[in-house]
C-alpha cells in the first residue's frame, strides 16, 4: 500500500504562469506528483505562457519531456467536458485519454457538467451512459480509467455519485473523490469516501476554510480549489486512516489557490502519511 501527495495545477494559476512553470514549481516544493489541466484548441492566455491548462491540440510527447525534465510524474489528467453534452464530451475525452495514455497518466478526471435546462432528469442518465459507454471504448484499448467526481447537481450527492459511476459496467469507469465538493454540497465527506472505495482511483485533496463551510455548505455544488489541507473543516488524519484501512493505493491530488497553499498541505499530508 503507497498513498503520495500530488498537486493539481491550479495551485499556480494565481501567478499567471506557463505550464512548466507550474510543473517547475511544484517539483520545487517538493512534489513528485502532479495533476495537468487540458483543453481543446487555442487559448491565448496559455498560449502566451499566462495560464498553466495545456491545449490537447499540442504534441503529446512534449508534455511528457515537459514531466520528464522535471523529474514528477502525472496522477491523472484534469479533463473535466459536460457529460451530458456527448457532441463535446466524446472528442474531447477521446483526445484526454490518448494524451494520458501517452504520459503515463492511469486515471482522465471529469465530472457531470451543468445540467442543459431542456434536459429532464431521467434523460441526463441516458445521456451520460452514451457519452460514457462511447469514451470507454477508448479507455479500455489504452488501458486509462475515467474517474467522476462529485461536482454539479447529481453527484453533488453520494448517491448521485454512485450512480453516474456506475452507469457502464467497464473495469475503467471510476470515481475521483473530492472531499471538499462533498463537504460543500452537504454530504459526510468520509461516509462519502468510504462508500466510494470500491471504485476509488483517485482523490482531490481539498479542504476548505471555516468562512467558505460557513458561507456556502449546501447552498453549492463543488468549488475550484480550497485553502492548504489542515487549514479548513476536512480531518486529513481521518481520511488517510480511512484509506489505509481499505489498503487503497494512490494520489492525493492537492486542489488548493496559491504556491503557500500548496507548500503548506504538502507538509502538512507528509507528516500524516509519515507516522
Amino acid at each position: 500500500m503507497s498513498i503520495h501527495p500530488g498537486v493539481n495545477m491550479e495551485f499556480i494559476r494565481c501567478e499567471d504562469q506557463s505550464f512548466e512553470a507550474g510543473v517547475a514549481r511544484a517539483r520545487a516544493l517538493g512534489y513528485d506528483w502532479v495533476e495537468p489541466m487540458v483543453h481543446n484548441g487555442r487559448e491565448l492566455l496559455s498560449e502566451a505562457g499566462y495560464f498553466h491548462s495545456w491545449s490537447m491540440d499540442n504534441e503529446p510527447l512534449e508534455m511528457k519531456d515537459i514531466l520528464s525534465r522535471h523529474e514528477v510524474r502525472a496522477s491523472g489528467l484534469s479533463a473535466h467536458t459536460p457529460l451530458m453534452r456527448p457532441e463535446i464530451s466524446v472528442p474531447y475525452l477521446e483526445k484526454a485519454i490518448r494524451l494520458a495514455s501517452v504520459i503515463g497518466a492511469p486515471v482522465v478526471n471529469t465530472d457531470e457538467g451543468i445540467r442543459p435546462d431542456w434536459l429532464e432528469e431521467e434523460e441526463c442518465f441516458h445521456v451520460m451512459r452514451y457519452t460514457l459507454k462511447k469514451t470507454l471504448q477508448i479507455a479500455e484499448r489504452y488501458g486509462v480509467m475515467i474517474a467522476i467526481e462529485p461536482h454539479q447537481s447529481i453527484t453533488k450527492k453520494t448517491e448521485g455519485l454512485l450512480r453516474v459511476a456506475t452507469l457502464v459496467n467497464s473495469p475503467m469507469l471510476k470515481i475521483n473523490y473530492d472531499t471538499g465538493n462533498a463537504f460543500l454540497g452537504g454530504e459526510d465527506p468520509y461516509a462519502g469516501l468510504e462508500a466510494s472505495l470500491p471504485l476509488l482511483a483517485h482523490i482531490h485533496a481539498k479542504d476548505i476554510s471555516f468562512s467558505q463551510a460557513e458561507e456556502e455548505k449546501g447552498k453549492v455544488t463543488g468549488t475550484p480549489v480550497g485553502c492548504a489541507c489542515g487549514e479548513g473543516v476536512i480531518d486529513w488524519k481521518r481520511v488517510v486512516s480511512i484509506l489505509r484501512k481499505a489498503g487503497w493505493s494512490g494520489v492525493l491530488s492537492v486542489e488548493c489557490g496559491t504556491p503557500a497553499q500548496a507548500a503548506a498541505s504538502l507538509s502538512h499530508l507528509n507528516s500524516l502519511l509519515s507516522s
